[in-house]
């Protein structure tokens, strides 16, 4: 019985795998049609999502230096598809939002994505099992943010160091983003 369980738990590793695969190609076609980088695309996932962060906050999440950031926010107000304002409480800090053009243009791209699995999901499985899938995916999603802090608390080798990209890019994200 448990040599039946660690072989459909190695499969269910190669599973997740090919989905990781296909979200990143998917992620990275996204990036390419809005004309921004993969990290600018999960900043752009992140505010929509959130509706407003901070850009300490966004540098949090994303796992980049305050530097980065501001670079990369002022690449994304320049291109119209976020926008910085002061913060309501505290004038010293901003929150930065995603323009409509913004979300109107992602939204166009992702749009088919959802219809599809709303459609095909919504056929093949009961509410039942999607509550399921829901909960694994959640686990997952745990699992994968986990490993990344313990990736983040990593020195980064001597290239990287040096502001030059290592093996494996630069995203610092878990499945599904």
């Amino acid at each position: 019985m448990a040599n039946e369980k660690e072989q459909v738990l190695a499969e269910l590793g190669k599973v997740i795998q090919g989905y990781q695969a296909a979200v990143d190609d998917s992620d990275r076609e996204t990036a390419r049609l809005l004309g921004v980088n993969e990290t600018d695309l999960r900043c752009l996932e992140l505010l929509i999502d959130a509706e407003e962060l901070s850009p300490r906050e966004l540098s949090r999440q994303l796992g980049l230096t305050t530097g980065s950031v501001t670079a990369m926010l002022d690449r994304l107000e320049r291109l119209g598809l976020l926008t910085r304002a002061p913060h309501p409480v505290d004038r010293r800090k901003s929150l930065v939002k995603v323009t409509s053009e913004g979300s109107r243009r992602c939204y166009e791209l992702i749009a088919p994505l959802i219809e599809d699995g709303a459609r095909e999901l919504g056929a093949k499985y009961s509410a039942e099992q999607l509550e399921l899938v829901m909960d694994f995916l959640r686990s997952t999603t745990a699992l994968q943010s986990r490993h990344t802090e313990r990736l983040r608390a990593l020195p980064a080798p001597a290239a990287e160091r040096r502001g030059r990209a290592g093996p494996g890019g630069n995203r610092a994200t878990g499945p599904g983003t």
